[in-house]
């Protein structure tokens, strides 16, 4: 669906994979701003507070932004970003970005709010788990799935970065099907 400025509350619904009358009650109680049509009992609500809402209740912000799941690569491994990149752009399904440190992971995980980050956790200037704890104290970006891959880690390590905010951990070497199937499973695809 395009970007729209306005939404009705049915476009709304199919947006978030609500009921109308889910949408309706929201709208109703306040929970979803928007705005009634003058002289009749239609209800509108702005691209805005659409996405607002859609944070704020954990709903995934990709298949409102477009239809492909959008992907963030973090790695500072080039043969490993190629491989990566490669595959998810062919699989047609993905909208993926990259980054080589946790720093730039920080700013484009706020700039593009990716459903899935797939995060090394032995990057250059930071540790997987100062990148995880960072995305999970941004209420705005909680709704973000992280996916850990690496090859040097200790089982207390993944303990750690668990408890940091990450959702799922792949081991290097991995099989590039075994990814994606986790990235589908993380957003629920």
């Amino acid at each position: 669906m395009s970007r729209k400025s306005v939404y009705t509350t049915g476009e709304a619904a199919e947006i978030c994979g609500l009921s109308q009358q889910t949408v309706i009650r929201c709208f109703d109680n306040g929970q979803l701003k928007g705005f009634r049509v003058p002289g009749s009992r239609f209800r509108r609500i702005p691209h805005e507070s659409l996405l607002d809402f859609m944070r704020e209740n954990g709903i995934p912000i990709e298949a409102f932004e477009n239809d492909k799941i959008r992907v963030l690569i973090v790695d500072d491994d080039p043969d490993i970003l190629e491989i990566l990149v490669e595959y998810l752009k062919n699989d047609g399904r993905f909208d993926v970005h990259t980054a080589k440190t946790g720093f730039d992971a920080g700013v484009l995980t706020q700039k593009l709010e990716p459903a899935v980050v797939i995060l090394d956790y032995m990057l250059p200037d930071l540790n997987g788990n100062v990148v995880c704890r960072t995305i999970r104290e941004n209420p705005h970006l909680a709704h973000i799935k992280i996916l850990i891959i690496s090859g040097m880690i200790k089982p207390e390590e993944i303990d750690l970065l668990m408890e940091a905010g990450a959702d799922d951990f792949i081991k290097k070497p991995f099989n590039i099907e075994a990814v994606v199937d986790r990235v589908l499973k993380l957003v629920n695809v």
